[in-house]
């Protein structure tokens, strides 16, 4: 699985892969894994991108909104960024970013994020 996805990551960046090439690759199971609970193990290559079922909980943690902390909880972050409902199950892209010199925390779609300063790592999720 982690080769298939680096592979991925590789033409994606590149804008090689439409996005019918990748929705195929999801439904055939090729792609997505299951969602860590953050992206802190994750975080060390800046512009990475995993794909990643995740389950909508809105018991997690967040700080931050649009950009997260890499200790953020990815499917309650995913919640915030309106990209999953709570218990519904979507693949969401994950791209570790360069961390900003501040998070602003913000409520959106029932979650409230809170204000953080430096912070090591960082990451954006998006819709597929």
């Amino acid at each position: 699985m982690k080769v298939v996805q680096e592979l991925v990551q590789y033409f994606d960046r590149r804008g090689q892969l439409t996005r019918k090439q990748i929705h195929a690759l999801l439904e055939q199971g090729f792609l997505a894994g299951e969602a860590p609970n953050t992206m802190l193990e994750l975080g060390d290559q800046i512009g990475a991108s995993y794909y990643f079922r995740v389950k909508g909980n809105p018991e997690g943690q967040v700080w931050g909104t649009g950009t997260y902390t890499g200790d953020s909880n990815v499917a309650t972050a995913a919640i915030h960024a309106g990209l999953v409902k709570a218990g519904e199950v979507v693949v969401v892209k994950a791209t570790v970013v360069q961390p900003l010199p501040k998070y602003q925390g913000s409520n959106l779609h029932g979650i409230t994020s809170h204000d953080f300063g430096r912070y090591g790592t960082a990451y954006k999720l998006s819709a597929i």
